[in-house]
């Protein structure tokens, strides 16, 4: 009798030994490239929530904005970062959805050492058009303001800069020191004790070569930034090309960071 148990269950055995495998769909790979401000706010957390889901592997190459931009318009890459929206002035632009996903906010940076601390929105008018050159002027040494600044004028910081103050993101400005990216500009402001630069809050919070001025009186901070007081918030985005032929799991990708667990990455980064 007990022979005539263990029959099926044998059967069950063998029969399961005998079934093919089926392995698991590989996770795609996504490939983002775009400037170091949304790089260090979103993607690179991101990229490590997305794999501990089991959504795939983001691969990030941090650089600047409009190589992020570019890639993404020719195939390059799947996602562009980029820290403004698109540009009206170049149409091709328009070939990207740009999804917001989080706020950052443009920050003027000095030397630790500078003995000044507070510049305001007229400030920072008269010093980028050129008309403001020497320290004194804004209650410092008689030194002169060593500008920095990025090569490209469509760099994400620099452009949201200039749209803040003259309404127009490509104005020409009169900054003589140009650099690749926020990341080359910021090394190059720690060891000049008379420059002065843009960059991004999450850029440079935990630098300690740098100091972040004041605008119109208000720190820039976690609090100012997220009661909306402190006057220069920007949003950051991913780009997506609608004609990529990973489209499908780009979707995919940008709905996980636009939802709690994308969410909650985000702003532990804050």
């Amino acid at each position: 009798m007990r022979h005539a148990y263990l029959l099926p269950l044998l059967s069950l055995l063998f029969t399961a030994a005998a079934a093919p495998t089926v392995a698991a769909p590989a996770a795609t790979t996504l490939r983002w490239r775009g400037d170091f401000t949304t790089a260090n706010s979103l993607a690179d957390g991101l990229a490590k929530a997305w794999a501990r889901d089991g959504g795939g592997k983001l691969e990030v190459d941090s650089f600047n904005t409009i190589s992020g931009i570019d890639q993404a318009l020719d195939g390059k890459v799947d996602i562009a970062g980029s820290a403004r929206p698109p540009f009206s002035g170049r149409p091709r632009e328009s070939g990207l959805v740009f999804t917001p996903l989080a706020w950052d906010a443009l920050v003027l940076i000095t030397h630790r050492n500078n003995p000044v601390h507070d510049i305001t929105l007229q400030q920072l008018y008269q010093v980028y058009m050129g008309y403001t050159t020497n320290w004194s002027q804004l209650g410092g040494p008689n030194k002169p303001i060593n500008l920095y600044s990025i090569a490209s004028p469509l760099d994400g910081v620099e452009f949201d800069l200039r749209k803040f103050l003259y309404g127009r993101g490509d104005q020409e400005i009169a900054a003589p020191r140009l650099y690749l990216n926020t990341q080359q500009l910021q090394i190059a402001v720690g060891l000049d004790a008379d420059a002065l630069g843009v960059s991004a809050y999450s850029n440079v919070y935990r630098n300690p070569r740098l100091q972040m001025l004041r605008v119109e009186g208000i720190r820039p901070d976690a609090s100012s930034i997220s009661d909306g007081t402190y006057p220069m918030l920007v949003p950051l985005y991913f780009g997506s090309n609608p004609n990529d032929p990973k489209a499908a799991e780009v979707q995919k990708f940008l709905r996980f960071a636009e939802g709690p667990k994308g969410q909650a990455v985000i702003r532990a980064r804050a």
